[in-house]
């Protein structure tokens, strides 16, 4: 039986990879409940592209945030940290322990790092920063950067384009550097016992499970999906039909890719976003990483760390 106090388990890793069983394995043994922490699968209607957990794999497991968002809604990292804190107090209201689970690094880092302030957004500069970078290249902005916050530039690398541009966006508009207003963010799992599980395969056998989903995900009709979709009014300019296959299928509906370069450029914007994930998650301290295949492992790490 658990105590009281606030434990609260994170499983995470890349696409793929295996977290969603894991988790239900996991919640089993430890009286558990899971949070959804994938920013496609808050999404109504849009089930099969985003791999969402059916009833029968849940295996009677109380999951939340699946299903509450409209698609015509843009779901945040901050509705995403209301939701969950609202989650996880209801499951240790019942002595339950709270997994959140997902691969969307930014959901994960604002709720263990704190939100960022709001900010106005200038979109010239925006617009100027990407002008640049295509006219002149990245490491001219890398080199502004290092000039104005030194310590954040030298944190993302030379090469992190999206950081870059968008920390000099934030400088050119407050007129202070990026890494000054992250210094004034607070971790919202700061009252919590946080447990970081970390999921890993070799990269061949994870390119093999992103090709063999991508692979189910059109045998078990995402093109039907779609097709669906649209004729139940979801504009195809809602934020889900941007995701992972979507867009894909989107094309190959307006007849501008064949149904093999849908499958083909699937595949392979999958792989490169899981590898995006894996240098995400190696930044994120305290994460104890397994094989999905060692669920006795994981079983005894996250007995030792509950308080």
């Amino acid at each position: 039986m658990l105590s009281k106090a606030k434990n609260l388990l994170i499983i995470l890793g890349p696409t793929s990879v295996g977290k969603s069983s894991t988790a239900v394995k996991i919640a089993h043994d430890f009286s558990g409940e899971i949070i959804n922490c994938d920013s496609m699968q808050v999404y109504k209607g849009f089930n099969i592209g985003t791999d969402k957990i059916s009833k029968e794999r849940q295996e009677n497991i109380p999951h939340h945030l699946l299903d509450i968002a409209e698609p015509s809604t843009q779901f945040t990292a901050a509705a995403f940290v209301k939701h969950t804190l609202k989650a996880a107090d209801s499951i240790l209201s019942k002595n339950r322990l709270p997994i959140i689970t997902g691969g969307t690094g930014l959901y994960l880092k604002a709720l263990i790092e704190g939100l960022f302030p709001e900010r106005k957004k200038d979109h010239d500069v925006r617009r100027r920063l990407e002008k640049e970078a295509e006219t002149h290249g990245l490491k001219t902005l890398s080199q502004q950067l290092n000039q104005v916050d030194p310590a954040y530039g030298k944190k993302i690398g030379e090469n992190d384009r999206v950081r870059i541009i968008r920390a000099l966006e934030v400088y050119y508009t407050t007129n202070k550097p990026i890494s000054e207003h992250f210094s004034k963010t607070e971790s919202f799992l700061k009252n919590f016992n946080v447990i970081k599980v970390g999921l890993k395969i070799e990269r061949a056998e994870l390119y093999n499970k992103i090709e063999n989903r991508v692979d189910n995900m059109f045998s078990q009709g995402i093109i039907n999906e779609v097709q669906d979709l649209l004729l139940n009014g979801v504009s195809e300019d809602s934020p889900p039909f941007k995701a992972l296959g979507y867009k894909q299928v989107l094309l190959h509906l307006k007849e501008k890719i064949s149904l093999q370069e849908a499958i083909y450029l699937t595949k392979r914007d999958t792989r490169h976003y899981a590898k995006r994930q894996i240098t995400w998650f190696r930044k994120m301290e305290g994460i104890k990483w397994f094989s999905p295949a060692d669920i006795s492992g994981m079983k005894k790490y996250i007995k030792s760390k509950l308080i």
